[in-house]
């Protein structure tokens, strides 16, 4: 696997977390409840971890003395490789959660399998990160199934977002050249093999929450090659803002 490959990689993982735990600590303060405004930030600052994790060591793939911080706050928002899900906007609390459970899933079985990977940097994230990924999970699916088995209400508003955040889930299992190098290398995964088992297990907890799973139509992709939805932009542009504006600061 080329160099520039094997950056590009990491960094696709590393940016994936690290969008969703900025989206995420946006719900800081701003909670349904207080135990879930605690439970979402805390959720958020394990996602910010695992970048932070494969931010570093991306820089030290690419090897151009770009450190954590220089990747996560001075790229533009083509340099971002995070799938288009996980920069939507949080949107209602259902929103929120229908998007964790789509990415919570499929992050416990990219890291699981990451576990095996024969980089050995990347394994040890995977291995770390696996853990909080299995609470993560648990806490979307268990909140889709309150949802769903809720109130009429509850249960509307849960299965539109559901419907509506669908469309952006074909990305997450689009296998390009990147993909297919790191495979070979033994480094990757292989999306495809993953996508029924990611499938089967989102319909189990859409079944127990009585919630219709949405039909395959067609899918928003772009993200992972840096084509993005205008939130990504607004986004950045907030958690860039400071340390653009004073560049040499220390903390």
């Amino acid at each position: 696997m080329e160099k520039n490959q094997h950056f590009e990689y990491v960094l696709r993982w590393a940016d994936h977390s690290l969008i969703l735990g900025q989206r995420l600590a946006e719900w800081c303060g701003h909670g349904p409840v207080l135990e879930e405004d605690i439970a979402l930030t805390n959720i958020s600052l394990d996602l910010i971890g695992q970048a932070r994790s494969l931010l570093t060591y991306a820089g030290e793939v690419e090897g151009k003395r770009r450190d954590e911080d220089q990747l996560a706050f001075f790229r533009d928002v083509v340099d971002y490789r995070n799938p288009l899900l996980v920069e939507q906007k949080n949107g209602h609390f259902g929103d929120t959660i229908a998007r964790q459970l789509f990415s919570d899933h499929y992050l416990f079985l990219i890291y699981d399998a990451l576990s095996q990977s024969k980089d050995e940097q990347l394994r040890a994230i995977a291995e770390k990160s696996l853990k909080e990924v299995a609470y993560h999970r648990k806490h979307s699916s268990d909140w889709v199934v309150r949802l769903g088995d809720g109130t009429e209400e509850s249960k509307e508003k849960i299965q539109e977002s559901i419907n509506s955040l669908w469309m952006y889930t074909g990305e997450l299992f689009e296998m390009d050249e990147i993909n297919h190098a790191a495979l070979n290398s033994g480094i990757g995964v292989d999306l495809e093999k993953i996508k029924d088992l990611w499938k089967r297990n989102i319909a189990e907890v859409l079944d127990a929450a009585t919630l219709t799973m949405p039909e395959d139509g067609w899918m928003q992709t772009g993200g992972k090659i840096g084509t993005h939805s205008e939130h990504l932009g607004y986004l950045l542009a907030e958690m860039q803002h400071i340390p653009r504006m004073h560049p040499e600061a220390k903390w």
